[in-house]
């Protein structure tokens, strides 16, 4: 019997393959700024040199310009791959559904080289895009500066910021909006174009689909606080690390720095879609993920990885958002959503940037 019991157990798997397959197509949708990630190891003098924090994000002013044209003409070893926070999200979540085009993702790029190199690379990945092309300015690029096991972004947005919400209302790219029940967008686009979160919001209201946004940077609640807060009424869920977890707090008037109390009281801003209640999760590099969710807070140890092993942080909270929500969207248990997410984290810091491992 025990080998009618395997036989049985491998025909009920291939079954439940062949209904995820035929189920998710699509299913997961990403908007946000596709870009090329330049990534590169330099000293604590080049950060000062530009007056660079060791783990931050920030957009790329006047000064830092210089730095994209130095990678490249210099004797540093700079290696590139599809970045931008949503894009990698969408990538882990492809990676892990493994489906052709289970996933959807449209921002804007440029007309030359380095757009050219991220299409090919998303479609070899499986993910459908529909990107719009700018012919009059670059590719967005951005320069993840490594020392140590700490990653420093410098992003110049260049095409990325030039997403117009026309190209949303096009069919090409609203019918992937229609296609999908799961939406992914990291907050870094609240400074390209909060009209497509809403409208896409709107949409996931109507239809009680699921709205999922990450506050990506600590600069975004201080500086962006307005659209932020006119988009936070569509989040089902919402992703973050600790410090941004913990400006939100001092931006939004929470007066706590307690990751379990910011969580209850973001969970508690006023939401649109009354039919779900918010989620809120908070990772916090090797310490635990906290979860808030249907009234109480819950604490997931992460998985444990020895420091010699971890290459660069970089990713690492993109590809937790991918995996957990390549589970979640197949409706799996909140605590197997949560491990996926830790499983794509872990994953990912143990190479170079967001770097996925080919597939058997």
């Amino acid at each position: 019997s025990g080998g009618r019991r395997t036989l049985y157990k491998q025909w009920y798997q291939r079954r439940v393959r062949a209904t995820v397959a035929t189920m998710v197509k699509g299913k997961l949708y990403g908007m946000g700024n596709p870009l090329l990630d330049m990534t590169c190891t330099v000293d604590e003098a080049y950060l000062k040199k530009y007056e660079l924090q060791p783990n931050n994000a920030i957009l790329a002013e006047e000064q830092h310009r210089p730095i994209y044209e130095e990678l490249q003409n210099e004797n540093y070893k700079v290696s590139y791959s599809p970045g931008g926070a949503t894009q990698n999200t969408i990538r882990v979540a492809q990676w892990y559904l493994n489906e052709p085009e289970a996933t959807s993702f449209v921002g804007c790029i440029g007309n030359d080289s380095f757009g050219d190199k991220m299409k090919a690379c998303m479609k070899k990945e499986g993910i459908k895009t529909n990107y719009l092309v700018d012919p009059n300015v670059p590719t967005g690029v951005c320069a993840v500066l490594l020392t140590g096991k700490n990653r420093s972004l410098v992003t110049k947005l260049d095409a990325a910021n030039e997403y117009k919400q026309s190209h949303l209302s096009s069919p090409s790219t609203w019918s992937l909006v229609t296609d999908a029940s799961y939406y992914y967008i990291a907050g870094f686009f609240l400074t390209v174009s909060p009209e497509c979160m809403i409208e896409i919001g709107e949409h996931a209201v109507a239809e009680n689909k699921v709205f999922c946004m990450n506050l990506s940077a600590p600069f975004l609640s201080q500086f962006f606080k307005e659209p932020m807060a006119k988009v936070l009424p569509y989040c089902d869920i919402v992703f973050s690390n600790e410090d941004e977890a913990r400006a939100f707090s001092k931006d939004f008037g929470f007066n706590s720095t307690d990751l379990g109390v910011i969580a209850q009281k973001l969970a508690a801003l006023p939401k649109n879609n009354d039919k779900r209640s918010r989620m809120v999760i908070f990772t916090q590099g090797d310490k635990p993920t906290v979860v808030f969710h249907d009234g109480k807070v819950t604490e997931y140890p992460v998985l444990p990885i020895s420091p010699e092993n971890i290459v660069d942080t970089n990713g690492a909270g993109d590809a937790f958002a991918g995996g957990f929500l390549s589970a979640y969207c197949q409706e799996e248990e909140l605590d197997a959503c949560i491990q996926k997410g830790m499983e794509a984290a872990s994953m990912i810091i143990q190479v170079s940037g967001c770097t996925l491992p080919e597939r058997e």
